[in-house]
């Protein structure tokens, strides 16, 4: 007769009581503190002087010290705007804008096509237009001073807005190839499998996907055709196609020392624009221009 054992009994091991979850709290970086304040420090002096000084009266100013507070003479920012410098940042938005249009509607097609294009011209081409970023402007601005009076396009808007986007285009065309490189190719094909064409793929897949692209370069673009100066003072003459950069030359050379604050007004007005633009497009503009460059 065989006698069955009884069943051992399985012994688990105790459960080990986990460590009390500590919440991670990142460490305070000192130094960045301090050098963040420093660097606000040297920035926004400047500032506080520019805009503080440009509300004082002439004889405020002369009495006053660079950090006293701000006056509420209002009285600069008409005087300025009575000079025609209306015309002036008119004229500048009209630079500006169609600087950027022409430079966003050739820099997207051109970027599309060197990085899906296999051909060794669209490469040399490529090649070549980089070699733009070399060149100064002050270099060439004799045969453009030629050109733009053949073209008899002297003394015009037009004259400033086509060299402005011809010298900052090789720039945007670098940055926009840059992002589009980091579209994934599966997406180029797929598209390709359902029958989208070129231009259909630019249109709903390239350029949505390059937005912070386009964005960083509008705002180059922007920013350089807003404080040009060598254009506007070498083809154009007459005061009704005067830009700001020639606006506050030409309104320092009449007011000197004998009225600071107005001039100091007038550099106010002309910095607003560029600070708003700025303040809404700094992190698609520092997005876009290290896109790409970390591979």
């Amino acid at each position: 007769m065989t006698v069955r054992s009884a069943p051992r009994a399985e012994v688990r091991a105790a459960p080990v009581p986990r460590p009390p979850h500590r919440r991670y709290r990142p460490r305070a970086n000192v130094p960045a503190g301090i050098g963040a304040a420093i660097w606000l420090v040297i920035v926004g002096l400047p500032l506080y002087y520019l805009v503080a000084s440009s509300l004082r009266s002439r004889d405020a100013y002369l009495d006053a010290g660079p950090l006293s507070a701000p006056g509420t003479h209002v009285g600069n920012y008409g005087e300025v705007l009575g000079e025609g410098f209306v015309t002036y940042l008119v004229n500048n938005v009209v630079v500006t804008a169609g600087t950027v249009a022409i430079v966003l509607v050739l820099a997207a097609p051109a970027g599309y096509a060197i990085v899906r294009s296999r051909s060794r011209l669209v490469r040399t081409s490529f090649s070549v237009m980089l070699l733009g970023l070399a060149i100064p402007a002050q270099a060439t601005i004799i045969p453009l001073y030629l050109l733009i009076t053949r073209l008899h396009l002297y003394d015009s808007l037009l004259a400033i807005i086509l060299p402005t986007a011809a010298f900052v285009l090789p720039m945007a065309i670098l940055v926009l190839t840059s992002q589009m490189r980091d579209i994934p190719a599966e997406l180029y094909e797929s598209m390709s499998l359902d029958g989208a064409g070129p231009g259909l793929v630019l249109w709903r897949l390239v350029l949505p996907l390059s937005r912070p692209g386009l964005v960083t370069i509008g705002i180059y673009t922007a920013l350089n055709a807003w404080n040009g100066f060598i254009f506007p003072l070498v083809l154009t003459q007459d005061p009704a196609v005067r830009t700001v950069t020639l606006g506050l030359w030409d309104f320092q050379g009449t007011q000197g020392t004998q009225n600071v604050p107005a001039v100091l007004a007038a550099v106010t007005l002309s910095l607003l624009p560029l600070l708003v633009l700025y303040l809404f497009g700094r992190r698609h503009l520092l997005g876009g221009l290290t896109a790409g460059f970390g591979k």
